[in-house]
């Protein structure tokens, strides 16, 4: 007999929410039939919980409260100087800026995209006028992943960007994700991205939010992006927040033949943050780098879960994320490898390390190899450490005061991972976020 499963008041209210919102949603018949089909999965899924291997750690169902009202064609009016005050260190780089304030294109915000070898359009309007279909129901990651389905239900904005074949842009794209005002919301982004043949191009997601802003607030964001035969991509997400924030994220990455892939993540000051990556080799001898920084404190959650298919031969990948964790903070790092039989000459490599401030912290790390194919070199590993006591007294000895010797020695330990990101300006801006939270109360 089959026991029917009592939905939690958070699955309840998702479900009559998007029941609320569904005909307010962008896009004509197609995009609503794929909005009710993943709804109806998530029906069928409910929230994630810890019977589901691969969310054993990050129970949601259990920690996901209430479902917060969505955000549909949000009109709250922001100036340039607010969005330069949300961004911090990052309001500096020399970028071309697609702003999004809660959710909703504000083309007033950004800088005209009128760039030659670039293509760009809000998902708000791709979705009406029939675009980009296909990073709704093609998707790189799990089908039965509730958190993608909903994101496919509730999504009401994004960036469509399309870089042309042999272009190189000397600029970066920062696609900016600003939180504000006084009420509690969530907000639900796309992005589909699609990098031509032989492009180059760094592209930068930065969620961020302006002081006074709520404490409250869930953040559903995804992003498809597939890299042409010998494009060359860098793919950087800079989460900063506070308070009671739910931050759930997808990276759903195809890397063409030959083409170089460089990914990073950090994420800090957020209350629950499941960072989901799924990368599959679609071209021989590519190469993918996947990097990044969580830094938790007080009863931050921060979950990092990446899944690399090698598909086809010779390509290689590396993965090497850290973490810095205080007080009661937890952090969490499940990384698959996999090599399926025709992936010989695969060279794979994964590392996870984090650094415990405080007795209460924990750090969960869960490696995998799944190898089918005979010819491979693979390997992974995972440390976890307290501060050295011998190069603090080193510091110490050379009239370093102990608090500042501490930011020091966590500071260079959480850069190795920042270093991975080879634009320097945006390497910089990422390490000014880090020390900005070393040095916090």
């Amino acid at each position: 007999m089959n026991l029917a499963v009592m939905k939690t008041k958070a699955e309840q209210g998702l479900l009559e929410a998007f029941q609320s919102v569904a005909d307010t949603l962008p896009g004509g018949a197609d995009v609503q039939r794929a909005r009710r089909e993943a709804a109806d999965r998530f029906d069928n899924l409910g929230l994630p919980h810890r019977r589901i291997e691969e969310w054993k750690y990050t129970d949601l169902r259990q920690v996901l409260k209430e479902a917060l009202p969505p955000s549909i064609g949000d009109s709250t009016e922001l100036t340039i100087a607010d969005v330069i005050v949300a961004l911090g260190s990052l309001a500096s780089l020399d970028a071309h800026k697609i702003v999004f304030v809660n959710g909703a294109y504000r083309p007033k915000l950004s800088t005209p995209m009128d760039l030659e070898g670039l293509e760009f359009s809000p998902l708000s309007s791709a979705l009406v006028n029939g675009e980009s279909k296909t990073g709704l129901t093609r998707t790189s990651g799990p089908k039965d992943d509730a958190t993608l389905a909903l994101n496919t239900a509730f999504m009401s904005d994004g960036a469509v960007v399309r870089i042309h074949d042999g272009a190189e842009l000397a600029k970066p794209v920062l696609i900016v994700h600003v939180r504000a005002g006084k009420e509690a919301f969530s907000a639900t982004v796309r992005h589909v991205i699609d990098v031509g043949a032989g492009a180059k191009v760094t592209i930068v997601e930065a969620f961020v939010s302006l002081p006074g802003v709520t404490d409250e607030g869930q953040i559903n964001t995804a992003s498809e992006i597939v890299v042409g035969d010998k494009a060359y991509v860098t793919h950087v997400k800079c989460a900063v927040d506070k308070g009671a924030v739910t931050h759930l994220s997808n990276w759903m990455v195809r890397v063409g033949k030959e083409a170089e892939y460089r990914g990073f993540q950090q994420t800090q000051g957020i209350a629950l943050a499941r960072n989901q990556i799924f990368a599959t080799f679609d071209g021989e001898d590519a190469k993918l780098n996947l990097s990044g920084a969580f830094l938790g404190r007080g009863g931050d959650h921060i979950d990092t879960t990446l899944v690399v298919d090698h598909v086809v031969p010779g390509c290689e990948s590396r993965e090497l994320f850290k973490g810095i964790l205080d007080g009661h903070a937890r952090g969490i790092f499940q990384g698959k490898i996999v090599v399926q039989q025709a992936a010989q000459k695969t060279d794979g490599k994964q590392m996870a390390q984090a650094m415990m401030l405080s007795p209460d912290a924990e750090f969960d790390s869960k490696p995998e190899l799944e190898i089918f194919a005979d010819d491979v070199a693979c390997g992974h590993g995972s440390t976890v450490a307290e501060i050295d006591e011998e190069m603090l007294f080193y510091c110490r000895s050379r009239g370093i005061p102990e608090e500042k010797a501490r930011v020091l020695l966590t500071e260079s330990f959480i850069a190795e991972a920042i270093e991975t990101v080879e634009d320097e300006p945006v390497a910089e801006a990422l390490k000014m976020f880090a020390r900005g939270w070393l040095q916090a109360d």
